[in-house]
């Protein structure tokens, strides 16, 4: 019996780790990439559209400057990144175009997600690729990153390319078949087969991240992009790489998880879920109040003050007067500017600094409750 939600599905994103495309020896396989190529093909071939979010940059980057496995230091895996996204994505246009296909390259940083600006382009690029028959193949821009290497180990960030593109279903491909509720290589291990709520993950532990020492992810970033995309309103189906062929052609293999929520504007989501906090804003209890309870957007008046350094549209913390973050939205004020705001109307700002300080340090639109 087939998945409906599975064979339903238009426009369907396919992430897959760096673990599952992997040698023993920590190069590229290339028969593995030639399998998922011919599945991902079959299933474009039914008229869906795909998108791919591909790891494996660092690790087809590390035979040829003779590492013998995944740096630590971040210029290392920098350098590794420069030179094996090249040849990931060289492998991957050779495979596709054996069906005909074209492959598009799109690299993401995080400003990319979080700044209204880049994630509309993002999304308009997207959109012209689909629209003219290319599969877009995903990957952190590892590059030029420069705080943290992974962006989610790119679990997340496909989580967040399936809302931006407004995909169906999300496909997470692992060295594993399935979330099983104890760790997998140990004798007794039951697969779970659906997970409709919360209460289907009682009792599931978490047991080893992966085999092949190239990937850096593990099976609780797999559960946490599960939540952003069913909380979204996108299904997700978490199979292993080898059935990949099966799990797009809507087989009952891995763990098929349920959406539990509707679609948010998009902003929204990047805000809660790929944002890092350039510091925060306090708040006295009358704008906690107003922000969580009402929705409304924080004025000036109920800010009693700011750490960090940030700039307008950057993503802040909004902390109640204990300290706990209650908020997370895009400021319009730079940090050095909120001291001169701190208690004071919205009208006699206006009256003393000008129009432009009339505005509210956080809109409501751009605000989202954590």
């Amino acid at each position: 019996m087939s998945r409906p939600v599975v064979t339903a599905a238009r426009r369907v994103v396919v992430k897959v780790g760096s673990s599952s495309l992997t040698s023993a020896a920590g190069g590229i396989d290339a028969a593995r990439v030639q399998a998922l190529v011919d599945a991902l093909a079959e299933v474009r071939a039914r008229g869906v559209e795909v998108v791919l979010v591909s790891s494996g940059a660092i690790a087809a980057g590390l035979a040829p400057l003779g590492m013998p496995r995944r740096p630590r230091a971040l210029p290392a895996q920098q350098a590794a990144a420069s030179v094996g996204q090249g040849i990931l994505v060289h492998r991957y246009t050779e495979e596709l175009s054996r069906h005909g296909i074209v492959a598009g390259q799109v690299l993401l940083t995080v400003d990319d997600v979080t700044r209204r600006s880049h994630y509309r382009n993002a999304y308009q690029t997207f959109a012209k690729l689909l629209e003219l028959g290319v599969l877009p193949i995903v990957n952190e821009n590892d590059t030029v990153a420069t705080t943290e290497i992974r962006f989610g180990d790119n679990d997340r960030l496909a989580a967040l390319v399936a809302h931006l593109v407004h995909a169906d279903l999300l496909v997470l491909l692992s060295d594993v078949d399935g979330l099983y509720d104890g760790d997998p290589g140990r004798p007794g291990a039951a697969l779970v087969r659906e997970v409709a709520s919360g209460a289907d993950l009682r009792g599931v532990t978490l047991g080893r991240a992966g085999a092949a020492g190239v990937g850096t992810g593990g099976m609780r970033t797999k559960l946490d992009a599960a939540r952003i995309a069913t909380g979204a309103g996108i299904p997700v189906v978490l199979t292993s790489a080898e059935r990949a062929g099966e799990a797009l052609c809507g087989d009952r293999v891995g763990t098929l998880f349920h959406a539990t929520g509707r679609r948010r504007p998009t902003r929204l989501l990047w805000l809660a879920h790929a944002t890092e906090p350039r510091g925060t804003v306090l708040l006295d209890a009358g704008a906690v109040r107003a922000v969580v309870e009402r929705r409304a957007s924080l004025l000036a008046a109920g800010v009693t003050g700011a750490t960090g350094s940030f700039e307008a549209g950057d993503p802040v913390d909004l902390v109640d007067p204990s300290g706990v973050p209650v908020a997370r939205g895009l400021v319009n004020f730079d940090a050095a500017e909120i001291p001169s705001l701190v208690g004071r109307s919205s009208r006699e700002l206006k009256r003393e600094l000008g129009a432009a300080y009339e505005r509210e340090v956080v809109h409501r639109d751009d605000l989202v409750l954590l």
